[in-house]
C-alpha cells in the first residue's frame, strides 16, 4: 500500500496539518507495521453495532449489524485523481457512497494514542472528532452509540505472520457507558466471519 498526493489531499486525521497528520499515522506503523490499516470487523450483538476497524487510523461504528461483504467496501470519500472519467464506475474497486441515512452511515472515530500496556499488549485508542449529527438508527432493537465518545483496541504485540488470514475481534461494551473496548485475536477455526 502507498499513499499518494499527499500535498494536495486533505490532512488524512482531523484538526492535524498534513505533515502532523502523516507523522501521526506512523506512530501507530512503529508499533506493528503488519496490522497498520488492516481491516478488522466485529460485532456487538446487545446494541445491534457494527464495528469495522481499520488499524492505527479508523474505526466506524454502525448502529446496524452489516455483513463483512458490505464493510469491505470503502466509503467514497475521495475523488478521482487527474481527469474524471464521463460515467461511473470511477475506479478500479467497488466503493459505497456517503448516505446521511442513520442506519448506514458509520459514526467515525480517529486514533488519538497508541502505547503499550503491561500485559504486553499493542492499545490504540480511538476518539471522536465530531458528533455525527443525525438522529439514531430507527430500526427495532437498535442502539444509539451517540454517546461513546472513545474506542480502545487491544492488539496481540506479535507480529501477524499469516497476512491471508483476517482477524477476528470480541467487543466489549457497558451500556451506558461512553467507552467501547475492543480486543483482536486470531479467529476460532469453526467461526463463521463471512
Amino acid at each position: 500500500m502507498s499513499l499518494h498526493h499527499l500535498d494536495a489531499a486533505d490532512p488524512i486525521f482531523p484538526s492535524m496539518e498534513r505533515l502532523q497528520s502523516v507523522r501521526h499515522l506512523m506512530k501507530a506503523a512503529k508499533f506493528d507495521q503488519s496490522r497498520m490499516l488492516q481491516q478488522v470487523i466485529c460485532y456487538n450483538r446487545p446494541t445491534n453495532w457494527s464495528f469495522s476497524i481499520s488499524w492505527g487510523y479508523s474505526v466506524h461504528v454502525y448502529e446496524n449489524i452489516f455483513p463483512r461483504s458490505h464493510l469491505q467496501l470503502p466509503i467514497e470519500t475521495f475523488q478521482p485523481w487527474g481527469v474524471t472519467p464521463k460515467d461511473p464506475p470511477y475506479y478500479l474497486l467497488n466503493t459505497r457512497f456517503p448516505t446521511n441515512d442513520s442506519c448506514q452511515a458509520p459514526h467515525v472515530f480517529f486514533m488519538e494514542n497508541v502505547e503499550k500496556t503491561k500485559k504486553n499488549e499493542i492499545l490504540t485508542t480511538y476518539s471522536r472528532p465530531s458528533p455525527r449529527g443525525l438522529l439514531a438508527c430507527s430500526y427495532s432493537g437498535n442502539h444509539s452509540a451517540d454517546y461513546i465518545t472513545k474506542i480502545e483496541v487491544y492488539s496481540p504485540r506479535r507480529k501477524r505472520i499469516e497476512m491471508d488470514r483476517c482477524e477476528c475481534c470480541d467487543v466489549m461494551h457497558k451500556t451506558g457507558t461512553n467507552k467501547a473496548n475492543i480486543k483482536l485475536r486470531e479467529c476460532h477455526m469453526d467461526e463463521i466471519i463471512a
